[in-house]
């Protein structure tokens, strides 16, 4: 069985970039794309348990090739990547990437380069999160007010001067999913808005 394995963490990064290079990568080697899985909108610090990648992995058998866009695709965190390598390996399957254009397989050479690139991105992502933690820490010492500025549209602002009329459609028996919709806003905002009346009362 051939599998392209496709991930994108936000709604906004295009699956087909990755669809195209997969099926590129198989035509190289010569096979055909026997089904897709994808995992859309959902991060790569999540266990394979908790995506689609993880049935995949449940269901794989010696001879099968899994073909990924890179190896980030697989995770974030090295020894996430080390464990779904691992198995791969230990089942008698093979796993390619697209960018790097690894061949990942029950060999030395593919252990080594698993661990290296596993380390490379680990250590980078640690060190995007340090350095937004050392500029926020840099504004607030300069004084500069974090967070969104005034008038920005963020919904907890479209419930300003409304308490009135929240109080009395509850009063009335209005159930808060209509009094959600009639607000246009999620019905967590209102139990929010609903919750800091509450504590100013």
């Amino acid at each position: 069985m051939i599998y392209g394995y496709i991930r994108v963490s936000t709604d906004k990064q295009d699956c087909e970039n990755q669809k195209i290079g997969i099926e590129t990568r198989a035509a190289a080697l010569g096979v055909h794309i026997d089904m897709y899985i994808e995992d859309a909108g959902i991060s790569g610090t999540r266990e394979p348990e908790q995506r689609a990648l993880g049935g995949v992995l449940r269901h794989l058998k010696s001879g099968d090739i899994i073909i990924c866009s890179e190896l980030s695709r697989l995770g974030r965190k090295l020894f996430m990547i080390m464990r779904i390598l691992e198995y791969c390996m230990n089942v008698g399957a093979k796993l390619y990437t697209v960018k790097e254009g690894y061949e990942l397989g029950d060999n030395i050479q593919s252990k080594v380069l698993a661990f290296a690139f596993g380390l490379s991105a680990e250590i980078e992502r640690n060190l995007i999160c340090q350095r937004t933690k050392d500029a926020l820490a840099t504004k607030r010492a300069a004084g500069q007010k974090l967070g969104r500025k005034f008038g920005s549209k963020n919904k907890k602002h479209k419930l300003d001067g409304k308490t009135k009329f929240i109080n009395k459609q509850l009063a009335n028996g209005v159930c808060k999913i209509k009094l959600a919709k009639k607000l246009k806003v999620s019905i967590p905002t209102l139990n929010k808005h609903i919750k800091n009346l509450k504590r100013k009362f």
